[in-house]
């Protein structure tokens, strides 16, 4: 009888210890809400961003890929800008030449794989990224790129700035799975540039835009590198015929003088390069001190982090917007 009692007492025990344990368990998964009375549910962990294989289409040809790729490269400062407005972290950049803006990517968190024109084939091969991101100064190396991880071209066609702009933006935001904020940040750069182009047609006025570099002059037209102060802005140009090249055409104090420019719009090469900036002395001769531009301080000297070093990206484009605008009086 004894035994059997006591039999009945450690089996009550051990019943209640698994009760006791279930009620444990549960508190771990349910919250009491105090105000209420009711137990709520914790909310579930975020699954991870889901990755499914694509291809992109781009200038040198088709890249098939992975979405959501951790270790990304980003060879062009338009798009690092873009990446980090859109909240998508890198892994690689050239950190020779950043421009301030982008400061903080010359951190040693972030591995520095070269330059813009010359990679560090040594440290990508060793870094094995998940993606590589090019503009038009690598095209050269497209090829041999492309060997070490899958390589995508996002490099502008200035003859259709705006398009280009537009794709590359919605390429990124496909990778990343950013669709919806690519989106809002293009609505708010169309919308600036709808306002500026506005006020600058109204004007009525024209314009001329220069690279200043080591003493010399070259001049940009439409669907140039700089061309979308008169492609997309609004600025009429002075001079139809300047000729589309990479490094602009050859220009001197009296061309910029016989065309007169109402506007006079500068990108100083010298002090991205050497950090010296050098334009001025080189502009501001006696020749074109008797320009409309000079004599109604129409001479404008454009930050060339943005149109020089960078251009391009959310940030970039939507800062020369700005500069745009607020040299038109």
């Amino acid at each position: 009888m004894k035994k059997k009692l006591s039999l009945l007492v450690l089996t009550l025990i051990v019943a209640l210890v698994a009760a006791a344990c279930g009620g444990t368990t549960e508190k771990t998964t349910e919250t009491n809400n105090s105000a209420t009375g009711k137990t709520e549910s914790a909310a579930p962990a975020q699954p991870a961003a889901e990755s499914k294989e694509i291809t992109i289409k781009h200038k040198l040809g088709e890249t098939k890929l992975k979405t959501n790729p951790k270790k990304v490269v980003v060879f062009d400062f338009g798009a690092l800008d873009s990446l980090d407005k859109l909240g998508v972290e890198v892994t690689g950049v050239p950190q020779s030449n950043i421009p301030p803006y982008l400061k903080k990517f010359e951190d040693s968190k972030y591995q520095n794989v070269g330059s813009v024109v010359e990679p560090d084939f040594e440290k990508l091969a060793a870094l094995q990224p998940d993606l590589i991101l090019m503009s038009g100064r690598l095209s050269a190396k497209y090829e041999e790129l492309s060997k070490l991880a899958p390589t995508v071209f996002i490099g502008l066609d200035t003859a259709k700035y705006m398009d280009s702009f537009t794709e590359n933006m919605k390429t990124l935001g496909t990778i990343f799975g950013k669709e919806a904020e690519v989106e809002k940040e293009l609505a708010a750069v169309n919308a600036e540039i709808k306002t500026v182009s506005e006020k600058i047609k109204a004007t009525g006025k024209n314009a001329l835009i220069v690279l200043a570099n080591e003493g010399k002059l070259s001049a940009y037209g439409t669907g140039s590198r700089f061309g979308i102060i008169h492609d997309v802005l609004g600025f009429k140009p002075v001079d139809e015929s300047i000729k589309v090249t990479t490094h602009g055409q050859s220009v001197s104090p009296e061309f910029v003088a016989e065309k007169n420019p109402d506007y006079l719009f500068v990108i100083d090469r010298n002090a991205v390069v050497t950090g010296e900036a050098a334009a001025k002395k080189t502009v501001e001769n006696d020749l074109v001190k008797n320009t409309k531009a000079y004599k109604e301080g129409h001479i404008v000297y454009l930050d060339p982090n943005y149109w020089y070093l960078s251009g391009g990206g959310l940030v970039s484009v939507s800062e020369m917007v700005k500069q745009i605008s607020a040299a038109v009086k």
